[in-house]
């Protein structure tokens, strides 16, 4: 197996575009801040016909950049694409890595718990079903996902809140860090890379799971993605495990280098994304407008 190539991040900035909609009416996010310590940020995309009486499912969009570039605004266009669908969506800004000042992928899963505790605590002020959340992330940003699932409240054991989404939408994800033998070195002494590794550690309470995925990823390999997923299916729990031939990381061709900047197939790229609204559309996470 070639060595995962997580330090070249540069093409991850492409999947922010991918629910591009042409018909749907984007909208100015509302911006709030989650965590007044670190002053983080998270955005919120509102349906069209927002009814303030209602209980919308949600969803949390983390974005890729291997944990150390990127940004919320590289999210907006799938919590858009989210907001179409009758969801409350939002897009979070999370810590990068920053040696100089001590910040790990570590801290980049704590705000990520943060910010689906912040938004239980505040469902009442989206008009939002709290125990609806789902989380969307590709890449790195999966991982924040799927590790704010399966190490539920990682640095609050005692908080009543759950840091846990109730379904996962995961695009090429880094779900085994145990495949990159040199990550921890990232982490330093903040915690053991086999206690953030969502693949080996789900339990009966991870949440239902979709995963697309390309065949030839050489960045977030197809093993962790088959390993989380036969899992989940050993407990009985809902997943589902896309894989499309012909393309690596973000759907690039296989006959493309997938570590620089992504050139996704057009024609996978869809069918990916609507394998997911399908799967969030049978669990009931879609409203009609």
């Amino acid at each position: 197996m070639k060595q995962p190539k997580i330090l070249l991040v540069f093409y991850l900035f492409i999947g922010s575009f991918s629910f591009a909609q042409e018909n749907a009416k984007p909208s100015e996010p509302g911006e709030y801040t989650y965590d007044t310590d670190h002053n983080l940020k998270i955005y919120c995309f509102k349906p069209e016909n927002y009814d303030a009486e209602k209980k919308y499912p949600a969803i949390v969009v983390f974005h890729g950049g291997g944990w150390s570039i990127g940004e919320a605004s590289w999210g907006f266009s799938n919590a858009q694409h989210y907001a179409s669908k009758g969801m409350v969506a939002f897009s979070v800004q999370y810590r990068l890595q920053d040696n100089k000042n001590g910040i790990t992928p570590y801290e980049s899963v704590l705000d990520a718990q943060t910010a689906i505790r912040w938004l239980r605590d505040n469902a009442n002020k989206f008009s939002i079903n709290k125990n609806k959340i789902a989380a969307y992330g590709w890449s790195a940003g999966a991982h924040l996902a799927a590790c704010a699932a399966v190490f539920e409240n990682l640095d609050a054991p005692t908080v009543t809140t759950s840091s846990a989404p109730n379904l996962l939408a995961l695009k090429s994800p880094a779900l085994s860090l145990l495949l990159y033998p040199n990550f921890q070195q990232r982490l330093g002494d903040k915690i053991q890379v086999s206690n953030l590794s969502p693949a080996e550690h789900v339990s009966s309470a991870t949440p239902p799971s979709i995963i697309v995925i390309g065949r030839s990823d050489t960045v977030t390999p197809l093993e962790g993605s088959e390993l989380y997923h036969n899992n989940l299916k050993k407990l009985g729990i809902p997943s589902e495990l896309h894989v499309y031939d012909g393309v690596g990381h973000l759907f690039t061709p296989s006959t493309e280098p997938d570590d620089g900047w992504p050139n996704p197939d057009p024609s996978i790229r869809t069918k990916a994304e609507n394998a997911m609204d399908l799967f969030l559309a049978k669990h009931g996470y879609f409203q009609e407008q």
